[in-house]
This record gives C-alpha cells, sequence and structure tokens, in this order.
C-alpha cells in the first residue's frame, strides 16, 4: 500500500482553534512533522500538536523557513528536510504534517508535498484546512473581512511594500501577512491610501503574549515577523449598501 502524507492546518496558535478533523488526523497518524527553524527550538506548530498527541509521536524536522536571500543554502535545507520526511514516509504508512494557519495557504507544507512526490513516487498527498490568522485576527479585533461583492485581497508584505500600496489602491478589504520587519513602510502605504484609520493588526494571536492593537498605533519599531494586518474596505450606504 502507498504511505500517505497530510498537511493538516493547526491554526494560528490557539489550540483550540484546531478543527476536529485536524485532531483526528494529527492522531490518526503513525507520526506528526512539526517544522522549526533549528533543532533547539519550540516553534508554533509544535506548541499546538502537543495539546492533542503525546511529544513521543512528534518529529521536529529542521527548514530554512525565511532563508530568501541565498537559494543555494535555500534549497539544500529543503532537500535535506524532504529526504528526513521520506525516510519516515518509507517506515510509516501515514504521516503528517502540521502546519501553522492553513496547509494551502503560504504553507512550507506546498514545498515538502513537491520535494516528496519525486523522492516517494506514490504516496497519496491529502491536506486538512486550518484557520487562517486573517479569520483570528477579525474574530478578535471585530474587522469584517468582506460584505456583498466586495473583493478580498490577500498580501504577503515579504514581496515588498509596493505591492501592498498598490492593493490598498484598489477596492475591497486588504490583509498583508508577515510584515513585521516593514511595519514602518506598511504604516506609511496606509496613509498614503487613506486607509489607517480603520486597519487593524495582531501577532501572537490566541498566545499569552498576542496583541491586537490599530495600525495607527505603529511606529518605526519592528514587530513579530508574522504579524497580520487587516485594512477593512470602504464602506458607505449603510447596511447591506455592497449587495
Amino acid at each position: 500500500m502507498s504511505s500517505r502524507l497530510v498537511g493538516v492546518g493547526v491554526g494560528p496558535g490557539d489550540p483550540e482553534l484546531v478543527t476536529v478533523k485536524g485532531v483526528n488526523a494529527l492522531r490518526e497518524a503513525d507520526v506528526v512533522v512539526v517544522p522549526v527553524m533549528d533543532s533547539g527550538e519550540r516553534g508554533r506548530a509544535e506548541a499546538t500538536v502537543l495539546h492533542y498527541v503525546p511529544e513521543e509521536k512528534v518529529v521536529r524536522v529542521v527548514f530554512a523557513l525565511n532563508e530568501r536571500s541565498d537559494r543555494t543554502r535555500r534549497e539544500a535545507a529543503w532537500d535535506a528536510a524532504g529526504e528526513r520526511v521520506a525516510e519516515l514516509l518509507r517506515r510509516h504508512a501515514s504521516v503528517a504534517f502540521a502546519t501553522i494557519g492553513d496547509p494551502n495557504v503560504y504553507s512550507t507544507f506546498t514545498y515538502l508535498a513537491q520535494t516528496i512526490a519525486e523522492l516517494v513516487p506514490g504516496t497519496v498527498v491529502s491536506t486538512v484546512p486550518g484557520i487562517t490568522a486573517m479569520q483570528d485576527l477579525a474574530a478578535r479585533s471585530g474587522a469584517v473581512l468582506t460584505e456583498g461583492t466586495e473583493p478580498l485581497t490577500l498580501v504577503p508584505v515579504t514581496a515588498g511594500a509596493a505591492v501592498l500600496k498598490d492593493a490598498l489602491a484598489g477596492p475591497g478589504t486588504v490583509v498583508a501577512y508577515k510584515f513585521g520587519r516593514q511595519a514602518h513602510e506598511v504604516a506609511e502605504a496606509l496613509r498614503e491610501t487613506g486607509r489607517l484609520a480603520d486597519a487593524v493588526w495582531g501577532s501572537a494571536l490566541g498566545l499569552p503574549e498576542e496583541s491586537v492593537r490599530p495600525a495607527a498605533d505603529l511606529d518605526e519599531a519592528p514587530l513579530p515577523y508574522l504579524s497580520t494586518l487587516i485594512a477593512p474596505a470602504r464602506r458607505e450606504g449603510g447596511r447591506g449598501g455592497k449587495l
């Protein structure tokens, strides 16, 4: 029989936001892989997973999660991580890979699945959706993501502040991910496009160090890398105005 690899979204960090299907997938797998940036840290995915499965079932695999400057180094790290997971798949019938948020939204799992398809042909790959940071931030802040016919644009600010500014100039709600290191540029883009007043940002959602604040509070100080921003659509015309 073919081995199974399932990417399980475990949400932004609050263990209560893992779905029932996600918990079942974690518990049914023979081993659960969690990505870490180095062998000594405990990442957010691992901390969440440990609420539902015993520690001896968890395998920590080092990934080059933030390596963008050196492609050779990044590719070598990905190859090593992929081979480690491939080794587990050769020995176990089912392997779960826990990823924060959703496995199909800017996730490490996407690249791993591509690697495994080459290293272990025939592996059955599936995913279990997870709650995203933008959904959690919307719930915690009271920001409404979409109404009626409004579009929703999701931008990783690692692509550059200019990409975010272009999105803010358009219609609908804009969500920015991974903007912590460019908080000043993000604040400037919000001001220049007239989107600062209603925008909100959050980090460490569901964790003891959680912070949810108005974007107007942004200054030049860097924020946690995984900070999330919501700039709601401009809404006029009262209830149902965008229908």
